[in-house]
This record gives C-alpha cells, structure tokens and sequence, in this order.
C-alpha cells in the first residue's frame, strides 16, 4: 500500500469513527448512584474532584476544561493488560514515546520530547525510571503548555498518575497474576481494611520479574504502597502515603541504521550490550500528604507535603557509529556509566471556592507551593585499554565479544573497559522554587464561561561543578498567563478556545548544569494557542476534536557577535481527534487520531528540516465487545507514520502498524481470566529510537495470561 493510499485509508478511518481529543471518556463511567452521591469517590472520566489531588485542581467538569485531556482508567488498564506508561500512550493521540535510552518513561508531547513531565497525585515527579501502574486509579495525559497548574516544564504537556487511596467503609482484597510467552510474570494485590468509621488502611503491591524477546534482557520490580485514609470530621479528611520502589532491569539501546537511514534489519535479534554491564537501578521512598478541609459548602482549602529520595545507577554501551557501505560488519561502541541521588520536597496549599457575583459565577482558585530539590549526579565515560579512548569497534556478532566490560574488539585484539578513568561530569545542585498562582471560572451566562488565570515562579539554582571547580547560580522569574473561552450552545457540548504557557530554565529537565553560556540565557518559552469541541454525545459516549499550534522562543547567543542575544522561535502544529464511549450495550470504543507538522528553525530561518520523533500522523482504535454476561474480547492497533530519528533528517523510523487483541472471561462474579496478544500479526517494527544508531526493535507476536479477582 502507498503512503498516499494508506494516509487516505486512515483519514477514511478516523472520519468513520469520528474520533477526537478525548477529555471525557465518559463511557467508562458506569458508577452506581450510590457511588454517584459519594463525595469521597471520583466518577471517573466524568468529572474530575478535587478530593483526587488531579491534574486540573479544581472541580471542573471535564467538557468545561478548556485543554486536550486523555484519562486511561484502572479498568482500562486491565482490560488492555497495560503494564507501562508506555502503552498507554501507544493508545493516546497527541503523544508517542521517545526511547528513553532504555532506562526511562519518555514521551514525545505534540513533537516536545520530555523526561521530566510527570506527577503523581498532582506532585512534580521529575528523576528517570520508569513508572509502575499497580497502585493507579487512573493516568492522566494532558497536552499543551499549561504553567499556570504545573510551573515550569510541561513544555508540550504533562502525565499525571493519580493512586489509589483508602475506602471507608470498605474491606476487599483485590490481586492480579499475570505471565507471558517471553517468560515474565507479576503478581500485586490490593488490600483495604476500614479501621473505623472514620479511618480507612490500604495496601498495594507489587511483584514483577521482567523477559522479553531481546538477548540478556531481564531484570525485577518491587513496589510496595500503604496508604490511609483518616476523617477527622465531617469537613476534614487526611490523606498519608508512603511508597518504596526497587527497580532494576537490563539496558537495550537497539540496532542501528543503514546506508539509507532506515534501521538495519539484519542486525534484528543482535544485542548491541554488554550482557552483565548494561543495566539500571533504581531505589526510592516517596511518602506524601493532603489534609483537606470544608470550609463551608462552596469553599474548600487544602495543604499538601511530599518529598522524595531517589537513588539511580545506569550503565550502559550503545552503538555510537556504524558505516555500512564501508564497514558492514563493524560497530563501534560508546558507553557510560550514570549515577543520580535526588531529593524532591514540595509544600502545596490550595484555596477552591465556588460563588457568584452579581449573577456571575465564579469557581475560583489560589494557590502557593514550594519546592526545594536537591541533586547530585556524575557521569563516567567509557575507557577502552586497546584506544584509551571512549569508542572501540566491534564485530556485529550475535553476541558481540564482550562481556562483563572485557572483550575482543573488531581486530582481534583484547580490550577492557574501565567505568573511573574518564569522568565527563559531577554537579551539586540546589534549587528553591516559589509559586503563586490564581485562575478564576467565570460563568458569565448559561452558555458562556472564561477562565483567566496567571502563574509567578521563582527559580533559583545553584550549581557546583565539581569537575571544573566553579559554582554558578541563576535566578529566573517567570509570569505565566492562562486565558480559556468556553462556548455551550447546549449542555453537553463545549467549544472551546485557550491560550497557555510554560517555560523551562537553561538548567535543563534534569539540571545537569548551567555552564558556559546557559548562566547567561533566559529560560525558553511555550506557548499554545488551541481551539476544540467537546461532545458528550450521550451520558456513556464522547466526542472531542481540537487544532492547536505551540511556539517556542528560545535566546541564543549570536553566531556572529557573542555580545548579542536573538530569540528564535518555532512552531508545531496539527489536531485530533477522539471518540471514546459505548456505542451499543455490547460495543464499546476508544479510537483517535493525531496530524502534527513542523519545521525547524535556526538563526538563519526556517530549514526546511523536519523535527525528530514527529509522525505526521498517529492513528489507534481499540475495540471492546461484552458477547455474553461472562465471556468478551476486545481488538484494536495503533499506527505510526514515518517520522525522523534525528534533526538532520538523516535517520528514518519506518511507519508500522501493530494490531492487538484480547479476550476475558468471568469464572464468577470475583475471578475474571484474561489473555491479551500484542502484535498478532508478528510485524517486524521500529517503534521509537533515542538516537541514529539507537533504534528499538519492538516485540513479536507475544501472549501475556492474567487472573484476577476481587474479595
């Protein structure tokens, strides 16, 4: 099929489905009434409570959210055996995911690639690892700037994990088990006990033990999270968490590209690594706190804590160089050995008052956090005995000879790598952030509601640089304004259009530094102009479409006076669409489609150049049919065009489309079993790179086998 017929094919799609920019996903709300009139409980994909510490802060009803929002509930997470953050954006419009390196969640946002744009429960959740899903309620993915609610970052959007918390009331025990045909399997539980009346304990955790198609790949996940939940009266609920992690998995950085850009297929089932030294490591204690008060029936107030210890270790060698028209047969390899301790505090406070004003209604919002982070992280390049150098060329063997940092490189010769010779960084680094924030819902008629609302931040970051021996500092202070118009010609449709910002400090996402001429340039600059229709098409199905454009002005020094500043500014723009709901009593859907363009620009101009990692289209539709009271299956694919590795163009990931299917049956109305296929059709596909030469081959045709219940 051509790319002209099969972009036609998925037009024809994405308009048969009528898909769009999901913010609803109120199909998937099927609450009782009795849960429906239960403050402490959120009617999931309907209305997002502030009680859930959520990405919008305020009770707003999701059609009245004048922003891109996707929401992947628990119940989707199980129906689709969704066991990363990585899947889930597989089947999100708007957003694909980057590599990573291997050792991380990173998602591209509308062409904006982060590392950093993660919270849970509302809290800025910043190191590199990736993220577990088994204590999640559900996951939130919004897109565009948006300071106002995130401060700085958030660059192209944010992903939001929102946990689970305790039931009063309540006791159950809920448990999964899962193993696949790779050889992996998990196992978590989740137990609620209500000690009292007022007072709720919740335990979830988990057990993984990682495989997959890929030579020497293996590795473990714990992850443990008591929560509870306390009323200390009628108007005052506290919330407290304490979660541990363990991670620890091997590093697969992929197979690199030919002569014509495109990723070698013929080095599919090499893994470019040395199988005891590529490998990453992650310990952290996360222990956070909300107290919620009423202060009456249209005002609430609430304070949050929440602080962080990471710990981080990844090493890792890649493929740095390959020259296929001169050397078929050689690789040459790079590596370098990463360690990160980081400690996030955060300090919140919110004030949510609901009012009106001479027949105009308010729903407004202010709020202050502080955030003090500590972080030290170093960097050792690789060091070879045979080139005292960082790169040594390799035979493209399967496995290459190297093990254990000891090996034979491509001329016969013996060569071992050493992980303290040659340091390339070390940084100390402190920053203290202060914020302040106010946004008011102004409901001016039944039928037309403005939100405006603005941000100050204060960023101040300190860096020792060990290796140089110099400490530099940076203070920015940034204004960041929110203007969102709302039109409702009836109530269960909203057209909208929003204006946004965001910024992000020289220091970078992961504060690696503020050397050279970074201590002397302002921050860069997002901004989002976005218009959109949501639908609500009936109570259980939801339709949303947006356009949108994101500019970014970023100060540079002057090629040709260095004295001189110049601000360079470029744009990405596109639009989707998504459909998510019940369309009978059997058949539920949840389809959507992204169109994104770009083009970089440099001082001289516009280059003509593409951005790396953006498909001009994304397409993914996900089917669910309930056959009978017990027994049902789901099927569904996502397709990804053909999108640039690198900034130069030069490098290509191929488009692919991977189909997917599932099926569950109900034992009884407490055990369900279920098997979920990736890739029924065993596609060899490319998925995402991190860089030319770092290409990830995804997985055949694989089964993973889950039973779950709930006591």
């Amino acid at each position: 099929m051509s790319s002209y017929s099969l972009r036609a094919a998925l037009f024809l799609g994405a308009a048969f489905t009528f898909t769009g920019t999901f913010t609803g996903q109120a199909a998937l709300a099927q609450e009782t009434e009795d849960t429906a009139n239960d403050a402490d409980i959120v009617v999931s994909g309907k209305v997002l409570y502030v009680d859930q510490v959520n990405a919008v802060k305020t009770p707003t009803p999701i059609i009245d959210v004048p922003q891109s929002l996707s929401i992947t509930t628990e119940e989707e997470i199980r129906d689709r055996g969704f066991s990363s953050i990585g899947q889930i954006i597989d089947y999100t419009p708007g957003v694909n995911t980057s590599q990573g390196e291997g050792h991380r969640d990173s998602v591209v946002f509308r062409g904006v690639r982060s590392t950093a744009d993660f919270f849970i429960d509302g809290v800025r959740d910043d190191v590199q690892y990736y993220r577990p899903l088994y204590n999640l309620q559900q996951v939130e993915i919004l897109r565009g700037p948006n300071a106002l609610l995130f401060g700085r970052g958030g660059t192209g959007g944010i992903l939001n994990r929102v946990t689970k918390k305790g039931v009063v009331g309540e006791n159950f025990t809920g448990f999964q088990a899962s193993v696949d045909t790779f050889g992996a399997f998990s196992g978590q539980v989740d137990l609620n006990l209500s000690a009292s009346d007022n007072a709720a304990f919740r335990i979830n955790a988990m057990y993984e033990s990682l495989d997959n198609h890929r030579d020497f790949y293996d590795g473990e996940r714990i992850g443990i999270n008591p929560t509870a939940r306390i009323l200390l009266g009628s108007d005052t609920t506290l919330d407290l968490s304490y979660e541990y992690l363990d991670h620890q998995r091997f590093i697969d950085r992929g197979i690199p590209t030919g002569s014509d850009g495109s990723p070698v297929e013929a080095f599919q089932d090499i893994v470019f690594a040395d199988p005891e030294l590529n490998t990453t490591e992650l310990e952290a204690h996360l222990l956070r706190a909300k107290l919620q008060h009423n202060l009456s029936d249209s005002v609430k107030a609430n304070i949050s804590a929440a602080y962080g210890d990471y710990d981080k270790l990844y090493q890792n060698f890649y493929v740095s160089g390959y020259n296929q028209a001169a050397t078929p047969d050689r690789v040459t390899l790079d590596g370098y050995l990463d360690t990160t301790q980081r400690q996030n505090l955060t300090l919140a406070g919110n004030l949510i008052a609901d009012f009106a004003t001479g027949g105009i209604g308010h729903t407004l919002i202010v709020g202050g956090e502080y955030i003090n982070t500590s972080s030290d992280q170093d960097r050792y390049n690789s060091f070879w005995s045979a080139t005292l150098d960082d790169n040594e060329i390799f035979l493209a063997n399967r496995p290459l000879a190297l093990n254990g940092g000891i090996g034979t490189n491509a001329s016969g010769l013996p060569t071992s790598n050493d992980f303290t010779v040659d340091i390339a960084d070390d940084t100390r680094v402190s920053i203290d952030v202060f914020s302040a924030y106010i946004q008011d819902e102004i409901e001016l008629a039944d039928w037309l509601n403005v939100v405006l609302g603005a941000r100050f931040d204060s960023f101040d970051i300190t860096v020792n640089n060990v290796v140089a021996n110099e400490v530099r500092t940076r203070k920015d202070e940034e204004i960041s304004p929110r203007l969102g118009l709302i039109i409702k010609p009836q109530e269960n449709v909203s057209i909208y259009g929003s204006y946004s910002e965001s910024f992000l400090p020289r220091s970078g996402e992961q504060y690696a530094n503020i050397n050279g001429n970074n201590s002397a340039l302002d921050p860069d600059t997002f901004s989002s102009l976005e218009a959109g229709v949501k639908w609500d098409i009936d109570p259980r199905l939801s339709l949303t479409a947006a356009v949108f454009q994101i500019e970014q002005s970023s100060p540079q020094v002057d090629d040709n006076d260095a004295s001189q500043l110049v601000v360079v500014d470029s744009k990405i723009q596109g639009f989707e669409v998504q459909l998510q709901g019940a369309l009978s009593d059997f058949w539920s859907v949840s389809a959507g489609y992204s169109f994104l363009d770009g083009e970089q620009v440099d001082q001289a101009g516009p280059t003509g150049l593409r951005p790396r990692e953006l498909p001009d289209s994304t397409l993914a539709v996900w089917n669910k049919f309930q056959i009978t009271d017990r027994f049902g299956f789901g099927a569904g694919f996502t397709y990804q065009s053909e999108s640039f590795i690198d900034n130069g163009n030069n490098a290509t990931l191929p488009e692919y489309i991977r189909i997917d299917a599932a099926a569950f049956y109900e034992l009884s109305d407490n055990l369900r079993l279920q098997v979920n296929v990736e890739n029924l059709t065993d596609t060899l596909y490319f998925p995402n790179a991190h860089s030319t030469h770092q290409v990830t081959v995804g997985a055949p045709i694989n089964a993973r086998f889950s039973i779950s219940g709930r006591f």
